[in-house]
């Protein structure tokens, strides 16, 4: 199990809104609980395979690029564990903790 953050940011659209551009790539994640989701204010967090996540990452950027989308830049952090069961809920769970 892997956590993915991603960062999808069109570039040239004209407005200094991207709101629209960031609904079209999450329309593209599925609903089913193979791949858990987080949307946040500055990315969205996700929690799966980490293959179905390099693969839906895609997806998602290449949603992004349409209409008057030119231009996407889109960053991802992974954060992959082996020794251990990995999930978004125990990462913050384990900060708070210790707060």
């Amino acid at each position: 199990m892997a956590i993915m953050e991603i960062g999808i940011i069109p570039v040239g659209t004209g407005l200094p809104s991207v709101s629209d551009h960031v609904a079209d790539a999450i329309k593209v994640i599925p609903k089913d609980k193979k791949i858990k989701y987080t949307l946040t204010s500055m990315g969205t967090i996700l929690e799966g395979d980490l293959d179905r996540l390099m693969n839906l990452a895609k997806k998602m950027h290449r949603a992004v690029l349409k209409g008057d989308v030119k231009r996407v830049i889109t960053s991802i952090k992974i954060d992959e564990r082996l020794d251990k069961e990995l999930s978004m809920e125990g990462k913050v769970e384990a900060v708070r903790e210790k707060l």
